[in-house]
């Protein structure tokens, strides 16, 4: 029995130093892992930071790009309304000139004015030639920096 106490001594020393090599073996892998996993967290890290640094110069260009568009918009839109309102008080002179002129009977001429194109049109009747040659002389001269077109019919 001692034999065997003894033999059962050494098999649980056997045991133990296995289990011992295999906890250091252990700890040597998970360390091991531990380092592993960092350097993965570190690559990804990087990864993701420049994924942010392209999205952000992405969205600082489409950020720039509209800001170009709504300029152009702004821009064409004050162009636009602009000559509306040129056109608008170009017209409006134009009619009142001609009414205040006596030699023209400016009841039948319509008067219409284009600021994009800066043009303006008279267009109805008047009574004689001469009456005619009148209202393109005044449109002339109250519609400056403006082609006339003169469209009006006698009789």
């Amino acid at each position: 029995m001692k034999r065997q106490n003894g033999l059962l001594t050494f098999v649980f020393a056997g045991l133990a130093l296995v289990a011992t090599a295999a906890c250091d073996n252990t700890a040597a892998g998970a360390k091991k892992d531990a380092e592993i996993a960092k350097e993965d967290a570190k690559r990804a890290s990087e990864k993701a930071a420049e994924a942010t640094a392209d999205a952000a110069r992405d969205a600082s260009d489409a950020t720039k790009r509209a800001g170009e568009a709504v300029a152009e918009g702004t821009a064409d839109a004050t162009k636009d309304a602009a000559a509306a309102t040129s056109a608008a008080a170009t017209t409006t002179s134009v009619k009142s000139a001609l009414m205040a002129d006596k030699s023209v009977d400016a009841s039948k001429i319509d008067v219409d004015s284009d600021g994009t194109t800066k043009v303006v049109t008279l267009r109805g009747s008047v009574a004689s030639e001469a009456q005619r040659a009148s209202a393109e002389r005044i449109a002339r001269d109250k519609a400056e920096g403006y082609t006339v077109v003169n469209r009006l019919t006698v009789g």
